[in-house]
């Protein structure tokens, strides 16, 4: 008795704890100077400290790339498993354990080459898992190959020539298996990122949070209209549930419907106003608006989407896997090996 109520006593100051990003540090990161993985764990662990989760109840799981080194980083249970493999692992240590609160930190190859499958399936099955793409558009740990997210046309070292074949946009990846919740930011914004993850563990679902980041070694600058503070007011628009579409230095740009897409207008010119501009639901569970938004690019006249652009309930696959276990045990006259035996005839043999 005395045990339970000293085992109780503990678990109650557990819950009282605040945790600090020092307590989910741990080692000496080796990434190249510059890389915006050290900005991304600079974030993550801040944003880990901000939701309190105890680093005993936290795993981070990745599978291999630069940014797949991040588990050896973190004071919490991590894995680092094989290429491709990090979404499938994820799935069963959350399914076996429903308690923990799993990241899966994947770079572009490795979350949407060999990991593709998993990926999407990760996506169907609405798996509660914290899905955070890391997106630099080219493969840095081999040195310089292009990714399934590298623009069509993009010189390599293995595309001397340039890509002859058009990249995933992993937006349009999620939203096609059926994803319930995506975010994007940028690894350079520390305090945007840190929101954005927090409203990823806040999502109930697989939640997919899409990080721009560069590689100053193998493809330095590739999201340089948005990698700077200046970038971002010119060449971005922050999205916010319930708020007006608006952008710009001085938020003096909207975007409107025209036909089935969207137009750029300058508020208070050619007759728009600020009533015509579009508000931003990330919760409707339709998501034409939700992917045009996604979609957006500088190459085409749009600013890029940051935010929470889908955010949408949904029925989760390790909750039902682990609810149907318990209702068919439920049904069966037998719990246990020793009473299975013992359903059927039984006999025994002597000498």
């Amino acid at each position: 008795m005395e045990e339970n109520i000293q085992t109780t006593a503990r678990e109650a100051s557990t819950e009282t704890v605040k945790y600090t990003a020092n307590d989910y540090k741990k080692g000496q990161p080796r990434w190249c100077p510059g890389c915006g993985d050290h900005a991304f764990l600079n974030s993550f662990q801040k944003a880990m400290a901000e939701i309190g989760v105890p680093p005993h109840k936290t795993a981070v799981i990745s599978g291999i790339g630069c940014s797949s080194r991040l588990p050896y980083y973190v004071n919490t249970y991590a894995m680092q498993t094989i290429h491709g493999r990090a979404a499938a692992i994820a799935t069963g240590a959350k399914i076996a354990n429903p308690d923990l609160t799993i990241w899966q930190v994947s770079g572009d190859g490795d979350a949407l080459a060999i990991g593709g499958n998993h990926f999407i399936h990760a996506m169907r099955r609405n798996v509660n898992l914290n899905l955070i793409l890391l997106n630099n558009r080219i493969y840095g740990l081999t040195k310089g190959q292009y990714s399934p997210t590298s623009p069509r046309g993009f010189v390599s070292k293995s595309s001397p020539y340039g890509t002859v074949e058009d990249p995933f946009r992993p937006a349009e990846l999620c939203f096609g298996a059926r994803g319930k919740f995506f975010a994007r930011t940028v690894a350079s914004d520390l305090a945007h990122t840190i929101s954005m993850l927090k409203a990823a563990y806040y999502h109930k679902g697989a939640a997919v949070c899409e990080v721009l980041q560069n590689c100053v070694i193998f493809n330095n600058g590739i999201h340089s209209s948005v990698y700077s503070q200046d970038g971002r007011k010119k060449n971005a628009i922050y999205v916010e549930h319930g708020k007006p579409l608006v952008f710009g230095e001085h938020g003096e740009f909207g975007l409107v419907q025209q036909g089935f897409g969207l137009k750029v207008v300058e508020i208070g010119k050619d007759g728009y106003t600020i009533d015509d501009v579009l508000i931003h639901d990330a919760h409707c569970e339709d998501d034409t608006l939700q992917l045009k938004l996604a979609m957006m690019d500088n190459e085409h006249g749009f600013p890029v989407a940051l935010g929470v652009i889908r955010d949408v309930e949904g029925p989760c696959y390790d909750e039902a896997v682990n609810q149907q276990i318990e209702d068919v045990k439920k049904q069966k006259t037998y719990h246990t090996f020793e009473e299975l035996l013992e359903t059927n005839d039984i006999w025994e043999v002597k000498e």
